[in-house]
């Protein structure tokens, strides 16, 4: 018999199977207009990505099967990507709109199941319940608030891997270098640099904001101003340079940046946000991420009310990938679009952003199927602000 060699270490690995999870909020707003669309026809969300593969939520708001007679809404999880025998858990929550917490949920994450996860054969598969909620009792429910019902949505992707590693890891914390320079704003510690913004002071850094702004790396390095101790700031208020700073320091927005002003605000109220200052700032102190991070948010404001106003304000500021985004809304969406306050005001103000509208409408309806004839429309109302019989189109109050 061979005696084991001493000097051989023994190896191991380890199957590790877990679940990668990620969520999605689907808001369907006109809840009362979607009735009545037909037995089997959904509203469906945009796809998410958990797992590596797309999902999407069907709402059937008259039942996915006839024999449900509409007497219940459907709602369904579907595969929207290619995949085979995908294995997965789900939660789907109907939100409670009172506050009140009492969120229906039906959820496979807490609990046993005796075959295990569910398995998706093929894109376009699902899983859900076609008798999800009585429909006259969910009228009449806290759940529907304003025409509008909340979906949340969780998907737990299973997956298998062998790890030897992390028997013998080290694991690296994330980043936090912008957490060390955010003290230095915080307690002023070694700043060379005031700042008078409207009567309020700002302790900074030279060096700081030179590696990170071009403008002030020239005011510092070249300018005239490069030995001065405090420098009156006139084009900004103080929270916007202040939350300016933030991002300088820190690399990320301030908490009020962060909350997302309602789609349902005032469109003129859309200038005097602070993420919308905050962007005029990007712009005329060069900050390119800060601008891109502004932008996003403001993605998230774009409606047929503000579109314009917000693309006026995209241009204005050299915010190429908001206008694209907002150039895009307006073609796809023109004839609500044409009603608003916001579109009289660019098509008398902004006859080139006008211009490029036209471009992108033109784009647009030589992607689509449906001939020319809705392109000729578009151009002669964009044309002579009226609809293609000629009647001038009043501006809705």
């Amino acid at each position: 018999m061979t005696e084991p060699n001493p000097l051989v270490s023994p190896t191991s690995s380890r199957s590790v199977t877990e679940t990668v999870n990620g969520s999605h909020k689907f808001v369907i707003q006109g809840y009362s207009l979607a009735k009545g669309m037909g037995v089997g026809k959904h509203i469906a969300s945009d796809n998410f990505t958990v797992g590596g593969y797309q999902w999407a939520i069907y709402f059937y708001p008259d039942g996915k099967n006839p024999e449900d007679s509409s007497a219940h809404v459907s709602v369904f999880i579907a595969l929207a990507s290619e995949g085979t025998d995908v294995r997965a858990l789900f939660e789907l929550t109907l939100v409670d709109q009172s506050g009140k917490g009492k969120h229906k949920v039906h959820s496979h994450f807490d609990r046993s199941l005796e075959s295990g996860p569910y398995t998706l054969k093929y894109r376009g598969s699902m899983w859900g319940y076609k008798r999800f909620f009585r429909r006259a009792m969910l009228e009449t429910s806290d759940y529907l608030k304003d025409d509008c019902l909340k979906i949340n949505c969780t998907v737990g992707v299973v997956v298998s891997a062998t790890d030897c590693s992390q028997l013998n890891s080290i694991q690296v914390p994330e980043s936090d270098i912008g957490a060390h320079f955010g003290m230095m704003l915080d307690n002023m510690e070694g700043s060379d640099v005031i700042f008078n913004v409207a009567g309020e002071k700002f302790h900074a850094h030279k060096l700081v904001l030179s590696a990170r702004s071009p403008f002030f790396r020239s005011k510092f390095f070249d300018g005239v101003e490069k030995d001065e101790k405090e420098i009156v700031i006139s084009d900004l208020e103080p929270k916007v340079f202040k939350a300016m700073l933030h991002f300088v320091y820190r690399d990320t927005l301030t908490e009020d940046v962060n909350m997302v002003t309602s789609s349902s605000s005032l469109v003129s109220s859309i200038s005097e946000t602070l993420t919308t200052k905050l962007l005029a700032a990007a712009d005329r102190y060069g900050l390119d991420r800060l601008k891109l991070m502004c932008g996003s948010h403001l993605c998230k404001d774009i409606s047929v009310n503000s579109v314009a106003s917000i693309l006026t304000m995209a241009d204005c500021h050299h915010a190429t990938e908001l206008k694209a985004v907002c150039l895009k809304f307006a073609a796809e969406n023109l004839a609500a679009v044409m009603l608003s306050d916001g579109f009289a005001n660019l098509k008398e103000n902004c006859p080139l952003l006008q211009s490029e509208l036209l471009k992108t409408v033109a784009g647009c309806e030589e992607d689509c199927s449906s001939g020319g004839g809705k392109s000729r429309s578009v151009w002669a109302q964009l044309s002579d602000g009226g609809d293609t019989n000629g009647r001038r189109v009043r501006q809705r109050t």
